[in-house]
């Protein structure tokens, strides 16, 4: 075969191949991948860790060494988070303690439950308190003794008082004397209301006639609910089964009833 037919005939073999086969030899042949090993990864995760710290200690710079410090205590705030301090010195209406090396301020009225007289007396002494003002921007922080305090006496209060059950027949002390009747100091620590128709079986116009602050008495328990306690002397008088708790609306200085808080006004703690 001479040289001119066997060029005619690649040239005709080229002209009729397939149309993709064309493509195919036209398009570049991409190199694959190589696949992402374990070192890779670990590479990237660090340089991540990396990039994390170094904006953690720029976020550090820029807010102050205590950042952290008052984000904890802000925390602790909301969770009503108790601590204890100890009392460095007394100021001004109040004293000092240190949560973390950040300063404290105790106002004299959140130290106690009761009156404090002497600040300096405090000095030295721990106290368990709970953050109630956390200010990072202005550096404040106030806390309360007072408050741990309330809600721990709250809860005694509530615990004597489902001890005392109806019908229970007990000793007490008149605290004091009211138009409407007697609040008395029972032993079980709690202080229930003497109702002026409960003190005895005849019928009288002011408790004071039968009862003076400071008297020993006992009573009979006849309703406990609703964070009252009702009692009756008439019931002990009359020898009879524990009577139905009668529900007594009074007005005192523009206060009408028998509830919680008005037994609690009346409460010398």
């Amino acid at each position: 075969m001479n040289e001119e037919v066997m060029n005619t005939e690649v040239n005709t073999a080229e002209a009729n191949a397939p149309e993709t086969t064309q493509e195919a030899k036209a398009e570049p042949v991409k190199a694959e991948e190589p696949a992402q090993s374990m070192a890779d990864l670990a590479n990237e995760l660090e340089a991540s860790y990396k990039e994390f710290d170094q904006r953690h200690n720029d976020y550090q710079e820029q807010e102050g060494p205590d950042a952290q410090k008052w984000a904890d205590l802000l925390e602790k705030m909301q969770d009503k988070t108790v601590i204890k301090v100890k009392i460095k010195e007394a100021v001004k209406a109040g004293v000092v303690a240190y949560i973390d090396d950040i300063q404290g301020f105790i106002p004299a009225s959140h130290i106690s439950t009761k009156y404090v007289e002497k600040l300096e007396d405090w000095v030295g002494k721990y106290l368990e308190v709970v953050p109630i003002t956390v200010e990072p921007e202005r550096k404040k922080l106030v806390l309360s003794g007072r408050v741990v305090m309330k809600e721990r006496e709250a809860a005694e209060k509530a615990a004597k008082m489902a001890a005392v059950k109806v019908g229970a027949v007990l000793e007490g002390t008149v605290d004091s004397i009211k138009d409407y009747g007697a609040f008395v100091d029972l032993e079980a620590g709690v202080t229930g209301l003497l109702h002026v128709s409960q003190i005895s079986t005849q019928r009288i116009k002011h408790p004071g006639v039968v009862l003076k602050e400071g008297q020993k008495v006992t009573v009979k328990v006849i309703g406990v609910g609703d964070g009252r306690v009702s009692l009756s002397m008439k019931a002990l008088e009359q020898g009879e089964e524990t009577p139905k708790e009668e529900v007594f609306n009074y007005k005192e200085s523009g206060a009408a009833t028998t509830g919680l808080a008005s037994l609690l006004k009346d409460i010398k703690l």
